[in-house]
């Protein structure tokens, strides 16, 4: 039997203080359980910066919106534990 990996995907951009910030959470986590990251920079991608602009970073856990701003860790550990 396969255990699927959750897909964690951050949309930001560079010099975001709140996007290193949530990248370091984003890390932290992922010692204790692995998932797959996906970083996606907005920058020059007008669907993109029209969908988020200032709202970043946004994260999404397996297609679905998780956080907006900051990501709280212990939330973050309860989505990836669920199968």
């Amino acid at each position: 039997m396969t255990v699927q990996r959750h897909k964690v995907t951050l949309y930001g951009k560079a010099d975001c203080c709140l996007c290193d910030e949530a990248m370091e959470v984003l890390h932290k986590v992922d010692a204790f359980v692995p998932f797959d990251l996906e970083k996606i920079d907005i920058s020059g991608k007008p669907e993109l910066l029209a969908e988020f602009g200032l709202k970043i970073p946004v994260i999404f856990v397996d297609g679905v919106q998780a956080f907006k701003y900051r990501v709280n860790e212990g939330r973050l550990l309860a989505l990836l534990s669920i199968e």
